[in-house]
């Protein structure tokens, strides 16, 4: 399995090549740019270049990119809405596509493959109309990714409209062969079950999201900090057709000083030896 460092440990500090060289010292192949305006300004033509200048020096790839949750530096905290593919109002679901949009242009400069994608947010619930949103919304973004090299990821949350059943509904019923799925082990954890999750989703699984809670809150925990059983997870997805790739997703709050971050990513990677 490639191993990739989501750049979500880092968020909240701006994202810049020394950020990117610890990543590859601890072992990390890929890294999964986490596209929060705080951290990465996808906006910013002067912070993309600076990023894609590094990366055409460094052997260290870009698998994918976590489309933006919110269109502000404050990740909604100041009031801005969230980047809702979902949202009953029309209007706010273009805005979410066009702030989508916006991170997947720094494709040209920095090639990334993969898109994951959030399905609506935590309240939305399972209907017809969330279904069809759900399908217009990631066939728009396919159309507009797929010129630049990159495949959209739909990620399962913690909804009831995001559960693997559901997102595989979506999938088939919408024939969106060209879309793939990012499992979220620990938003697996705390709904269905990542046994059950890793079974639903079968060989759509492209990607992995790494981390550990207790089954109540989303803590994105170190792997072996919660209650995951990592040793059957792991035999489940490398008993997979083809080998998704294994995104360490951590929390940035969780406060572990950055002397001790190579050890600790290094024994998250291990997991998979």
């Amino acid at each position: 399995m490639l191993r990739v460092l989501s750049t979500h440990l880092f968020l909240n500090q701006r994202l810049q090549p020394g950020l990117m060289e610890l990543a590859a010292r601890s072992g990390a192949q890929g890294i999964e740019i986490f596209a929060a305006r705080q951290h990465f300004d996808y906006a910013s033509r002067d912070h993309v270049a600076e990023l894609a200048g590094w990366f055409r020096s460094n052997q260290l790839q870009v698998w994918s990119m976590h489309a933006p949750l919110y269109p502000d530096r404050e990740m909604g905290r100041a009031g801005a809405p969230g980047v809702n593919l979902l949202h009953p109002e029309k209007a706010r679901r273009i805005d979410a596509m066009d702030e989508i949009k916006r991170a997947i242009e720094t494709a040209e400069h920095i090639p990334f493959r993969n898109l994951v994608v959030h399905l609506g947010e935590r309240t939305d619930a399972w209907s017809p109309r969330t279904m069809d949103y759900a399908a217009i919304a990631l066939e728009h973004l396919g159309a507009f990714a797929a010129p630049l090299g990159v495949r959209l990821l739909v990620e399962n949350l913690l909804s009831e409209a995001t559960t693997p059943e559901h997102l595989m509904v979506i999938l088939q019923t919408s024939h969106l062969d060209q879309v793939g799925v990012c499992l979220d082990l620990g938003h697996a954890h705390m709904t269905v079950g990542v046994a059950d999750a890793i079974a639903t989703f079968g060989d759509r699984i492209a990607s992995v999201h790494m981390h550990d809670n207790h089954g109540l809150k989303d803590e994105h925990l170190w792997p072996g900090d919660g209650t995951i059983e990592w040793p059957a997870t792991i035999a489940a997805l490398t008993a997979l057709p083809a080998q998704p790739a294994a995104v360490l997703e951590i929390s940035q709050n969780i406060p572990d000083a950055p002397t001790e971050l190579p050890s600790r990513i290094e024994k998250a990677f291990a997991l998979l030896d």
